[in-house]
This record gives structure tokens, C-alpha cells and sequence, in this order.
């Protein structure tokens, strides 16, 4: 009788669509990696001011998921630190200016913006992604402005000065101890989905100027092992730290790094892309995110390939071919340079399919699962038809991010307790499973061809669950259910594996079954 009653709470919900939507000619993968930096630094997205009130500020980020939710994305990757500082209330860093327009100084209103945009970013189904800047300590000369719990201060042993900037030494064991502590202050406190690094490591090397860290060499590197080497050892060193702190606090918290889209030229190393890149991440920032993949510390990497399709001396598609060939152990997501579209010499960005084309490349090579737009700002009220075209063409369907475990699906269906109408909308409440945490509950229309024969087309909803002692609950709103046949539900646990389905036939009111 429970069942049958769902059923037809259900039915009542079914209303026909008015509207029409452009014909589906694109095959949209049911899992891929949809994700958007929104950077922090110098208010590129968000908050658009340190001196905005804390409601305008709310305002502005909620509008960046809600854009970014219509065109169907499912991963928000945000700057927390910027250079030393802390978006978030710590132990270990000042807040941040560009938080507050003035560094060590709280929000007012007082609020905890880390755990507010994990928690709104959630609520729209999306993964939330930390992102942090690991040696970069001052973002410019101007030290007058730095607050007295800055390492900068409490630790000037560490600092280099470098053009117009000071960095972490990352020669120094207790600077990576500190920074391991500063990843653990977050793994601890906040109900994140992954840590991200950007291709800030070692900095860009700037002419006639050297990095002063010859005497941490002399102190520290090994016997005839080579300046660039040792340099190289120390990112290694931090990045499996980091690895190793993750997986022992939160195991199921990815971890992910956003290279420079160029390892090595080929006419430095025949192992490298047939580009010609003034720098390198290999050979100028110290990186080397092939042992990365090859020793299992990351769980993916989103080498930044911001160039257009056939850039003469950096071509996208070359390098989408080159990543993809050397790819192990790790998912592989695409960066674009969104922030290039009609801003940019190079005349392909004036193209309205340029990005299209791009995501359609990464969507047919093998090894690559998604892509990463940089950065927020660059299509959100603008560029409409783009964005358009996008909605049309490409993002027309809902995706689930892949699965950070070579299994994919979760040996459980979801048991359903109790079910009614709320104001317009149809409120489930499901038992809770205390050994399986789940993160996300999806909602699927079914198609059928044979009879007792279903196919999980792709997602049509995706759902963060209420959660109580006992239970867990989604709200699904009306037009999400209009003109739907077949209902199935699945859980997405906290390692994007997914439940096998629970399913209603909604207009014949037929048994309910578990495949």
C-alpha cells in the first residue's frame, strides 16, 4: 500500500511540458568531470570586493553556482588561500584581505564562509573542491599590509623574495611540515570532496633574477644531486605528504592538481609535446606531475591547456593527444581558457564554437573524463551567445563526476521510508545507512525498450540529502518531474560510486523493482 501510495503521489506531480528544447544531436557522457575555478586572489570571481557587506557577498556566489548549475556543470573549485592567508577561520593563517579588505580581520557579521559555500555548493548538487596556493606567502611587496599571525611574520626564516613577491622555501622540512598541517586544518573541519593545487609550485622563472635558495641546497640536497633535481625532489616530497594526509584523515577526499599545460618541449626531451613553451612545468616550476600519476599520489590532474585548438606554437588538440598518451593511475580533466573569449590575439577565441570544440575533443579521447573552466567570471553574464550555444550543444544533460575508485557501482538500493506532498513538491524520506555516508541522491527518467528492460539515461536531478539520526530525505520540485514516465533514484556515495536503482513506474503504477 506504501508503494502504491508513492506511486501516486508521484502521478499527481506529472504535468505535460509546454515547452520544446532543442533536439539532442550530441552524445553527453553519463559521468564527466564539469568543473569552474572561482578564484579568490585579487577578487577575480568572487567576493567581487573585500569591502562588499557579507549579504551582497552570499548574493554574488550563490549567482556563480546558480549560472553555472543551469548549464548542467557538477564541480565548484575555489580559492581558500590565496598567499598565506585563510578564507576560512584558522590556527595557522590570517583571513584574508580579499576576504575582508583587510588581512586578519573577521567577516562582520561573523560567519564561517568556508562552511557556508561547501554547504551551498552541496545544496546544489555540486562537489566542492578546495582550492589552495601552497608556497605563494605575500602577493606583493607591500608588507606594511600583513597581518602580525602571517607566517611572514612569524617566520621570516622562511620567506624568499622573489620579483615582487615573497615564497615559502620549499627546501625547508619544516615549511612542508606547516603546509601538510595547513591541508590537515581543512581535512579536518569541513566536509570537503577534494584539495587542489594550481601550477603555482616553484615560481615562473623572470629574467636576471634568481631564486635565493642555494643555502638550503648546500644544507639539504643529496650527494651530485643537481639544483633542478633537488628542487624537483622537494615538490615531490610536499605532494606525497599531502597524498599520505589525505588518505589516512579522509580517504575519500580526492587529490588534485591543475599543471601548467606543458611538461617538457619535445626539443628538450623527446618524452615531451610538440610544443614550443617559453617555460615548462618540468624544467621552471619544478613539477613533474608524471611521477605524480606514475607513484599514485593524485587522483586527478587538470593540466591547464589554455590555448586554441590549433595555437601555433602550444596546440590544444597536440597537447590533449600528449596528456592522454601519458596518463596512469589518474582521472585526466581538460583546463580551458574560457577567460580568453574575445579578450585574446589569437582569432580562434572570436569563434562561437571554440570551447564547444574543445569539450568535444576531450570527450573523444580515451583517457580524458572532463574538463575545468577558467574562470568563473568569463561567461557569467556574458557572452550569451556562447553560453547558448553551450546549453545547446553541449551541456544540454546533467552528468555525474567520475568515480575515484576503479568501482564504480555501491552494493546497496535505497529503502525508502515514507513519502508526501509539501507545498508542490513530493518529499522522500529514505533509511539511513550509517556504514555507506551518501553524498549525493540522483533522479533519472528510464526508458524502456523490451519489456522489464531499463536503461539509465543520464542524470536527470541531482540531490544533496537532508540528513537526521534516522534518515535521509531530498524535496523534488515540480518541474523536475513533468511529462516523466519512469522514475528510478540512486545514492552517489562520498567516492562517486553509485547505488543500484529504485525504481517507479509512475504511469502504470506497476510493481516497484530493483535491478
Amino acid at each position: 500500500m506504501k508503494q502504491f501510495k508513492i506511486y501516486y503521489l508521484l502521478f499527481l506531480m506529472v504535468g505535460y511540458s509546454c515547452g520544446s528544447l532543442v533536439k539532442n544531436t550530441v552524445v553527453s557522457p553519463k559521468r564527466e568531470f564539469r568543473g569552474v575555478w572561482i578564484a579568490s586572489v585579487v577578487n577575480i570571481d568572487w567576493p567581487k570586493s573585500g569591502t562588499d557587506p557579507v549579504e551582497k557577498q552570499k548574493k554574488d556566489f550563490i549567482a556563480i553556482l546558480e549560472f553555472y548549475k543551469r548549464l548542467n556543470f557538477n564541480a565548484a573549485i575555489v580559492q581558500i588561500r590565496t598567499a598565506g592567508d585563510a578564507l576560512y577561520p584558522s590556527k595557522l593563517a590570517p583571513w584574508s584581505r580579499f576576504l575582508t579588505g583587510k588581512e586578519g580581520k573577521a567577516p562582520r557579521p561573523y560567519y564561517d564562509p568556508l562552511a557556508w559555500m561547501i554547504e551551498e555548493t552541496h545544496r546544489r548538487g555540486f562537489e566542492f573542491h578546495a582550492w589552495l596556493n601552497p608556497y605563494r606567502a605575500t602577493f606583493d611587496l607591500n608588507t606594511d599590509i600583513i597581518h602580525k599571525t602571517h607566517d611572514y611574520i612569524k617566520h621570516p626564516e622562511w620567506m624568499i623574495k622573489y620579483g615582487e613577491k615573497h615564497y615559502y622555501n620549499p627546501g625547508l622540512p619544516e615549511v612542508q611540515k606547516h603546509l601538510v598541517n595547513v591541508i590537515n586544518e581543512v581535512l579536518q573541519n569541513y566536509d570537503i570532496d577534494a584539495i587542489h593545487f594550481d601550477d603555482y609550485f616553484y615560481p615562473y622563472k623572470i629574467k636576471d633574477q634568481v631564486f635565493n635558495d642555494q643555502a638550503t641546497y648546500q644544507q639539504y640536497s643529496k650527494p651530485e644531486q643537481t639544483l633542478d633535481d633537488w628542487r624537483r625532489e622537494n615538490v615531490n616530497t610536499l605532494i606525497q605528504a599531502i597524498h599520505n594526509q589525505i588518505k589516512t584523515q579522509n580517504p575519500w577526499v580526492q587529490f588534485g592538481i591543475s599543471p601548467f599545460g606543458v611538461w617538457r618541449n619535445a626539443s628538450t626531451d623527446p618524452l615531451g609535446s610538440d610544443t614550443e613553451a617559453g617555460q615548462t612545468t618540468y624544467d621552471d616550476l619544478y613539477a613533474d606531475p608524471l611521477s605524480w600519476m606514475q607513484n599514485g599520489w593524485i587522483d586527478y590532474l587538470a593540466p591547464q591547456l589554455y590555448w586554441s585548438l590549433n595555437h601555433l606554437r602550444a596546440s590544444h588538440k597536440k597537447l590533449v593527444r600528449w596528456w592522454n598518451n601519458n596518463a596512469t593511475n589518474t582521472n585526466i580533466y581538460i583546463g580551458n581558457g574560457a577567460y580568453k573569449i574575445r579578450s585574446d590575439t589569437d582569432k580562434a577565441w572570436q569563434r562561437k564554437n571554440e570551447l564547444s570544440k574543445q569539450v568535444s575533443l576531450a570527450r573523444k579521447t580515451k583517457n580524458v573524463s572532463g574538463n575545468v573552466f577558467f574562470s568563473a567570471k568569463s561567461l557569467l553574464n556574458k557572452h550569451e551567445d556562447i553560453v547558448q550555444y553551450l546549453s545547446q550543444t553541449t551541456y544540454q544533460k546533467p552528468a555525474l563526476p567520475p568515480a575515484s575508485t576503479e568501482k564504480e557501482m555501491l552494493d546497496l538500493t535505497p529503502e525508502i521510508l515514507s513519502s508526501k506532498i509539501v507545498g508542490g513538491a513530493v518529499v522522500i524520506h529514505f533509511k539511513k545507512n550509517d556504514m555507506v555516508p551518501i553524498r549525493f541522491i540522483v533522479l533519472y527518467e528510464l526508458k524502456t525498450k523490451k519489456r522489464e528492460v531499463y536503461h539509465l539515461k543520464n542524470s536527470m536531478s541531482i540531490f544533496h540529502p537532508e540528513t537526521t539520526d534516522h534518515s535521509i530525505s531530498i524535496t523534488i520540485p515540480q518541474n523536475t518531474l513533468k511529462d516523466k514516465k519512469n522514475i528510478a533514484i540512486t545514492y552517489l556515495d562520498y567516492y562517486r560510486r553509485e547505488s543500484k536503482p529504485y525504481i517507479y513506474q509512475i504511469m502504470s503504477q506497476a510493481d516497484s523493482k530493483s535491478l
